[in-house]
């Protein structure tokens, strides 16, 4: 009887313990909405799903999710009007997400990065793909906040790796997690130049679903919201044909 109870409460312990992430996936096409759902659900997402921007919108603003799925093509509100509503307020603004494209312009990928996205699948998409970025996002994610770096304050910008908090000239500024985690490494080492290349593989950890363009389209929504002028930056700084550095200290 001992044996059986402690086994109970060990059970209880593990499954506490491995609570299932939460995803929302944002589709006006049930098949789709369906299909992504099911295999989430199957790598122990708890997986919740809306047909409309306007719902999406509304679970955003109820309960905070692991990471967001969302069509960027929606009837009413789309997914770049709803991808930028997250980062400025709400439970969500540090919430990973995935852009879902039925075009393949690059326009289209750029206004989805730019507007607050992590990554994007286009369709018609492989599910395991889509899977496997998901799994990428969530681990990145959690791998920021549990880092255990030191505060940094350069150039009137101030980083908390433990709070993963950031102000610029005493002012709090909002944050994705890619934005800081690529922020921090360039800040933490202030005049060293680092490649595209190694910025992914600090940053996105080597996977393979990312290219260069997405550097390029992080750095330029962090320079929105640390430099005086984006357009004439003065701290995170191009390094024509080699990369990016932060302004020597």
């Amino acid at each position: 009887m001992r044996r059986e109870a402690r086994t109970r409460r060990d059970n209880r312990s593990t499954s506490m313990a491995t609570a299932p992430r939460s995803a929302l996936v944002v589709e006006d096409d049930p098949h789709i909405r369906e299909l992504v759902c099911l295999h989430l659900g199957l790598e122990g997402f708890d997986c919740q799903s809306v047909d409309t921007g306007t719902g999406g919108l509304a679970m955003l603003n109820e309960r905070t999710f692991d990471v967001v799925v969302l069509d960027l093509m929606l009837p009413g509100v789309d997914g770049v009007a709803i991808c930028r509503a997250m980062r400025r307020h709400g439970p969500n603004r540090r919430t990973p997400v995935l852009m879902l494209t039925a075009r393949r312009e690059e326009s289209d990928t750029v206004l989805g990065l730019d507007s607050g996205a992590d990554d994007y699948v286009t369709k018609p998409f492989g599910v395991r793909e889509l899977v496997a970025r998901v799994n990428a996002l969530t681990r990145r994610a959690h791998a920021v906040d549990e880092s255990p770096e030191r505060a940094i304050a350069l150039h009137g910008i101030e980083l908390d790796p433990a709070r993963r908090s950031v102000k610029v000239r005493g002012a709090a500024v909002e944050m994705t997690r890619q934005e800081f985690s690529l922020l921090y490494v360039l800040a933490s080492h202030p005049g060293i130049v680092f490649s595209r290349e190694r910025l992914l593989a600090k940053v996105w950890h080597g996977e393979a679903f990312v290219t260069e363009r997405s550097v390029d389209t992080l750095v330029k929504r962090i320079r929105r919201k640390i430099e005086a002028n984006p357009s004439e930056p003065q701290v995170l700084l191009t390094v024509w044909g080699d990369g990016y550095r932060f302004a020597d200290a």
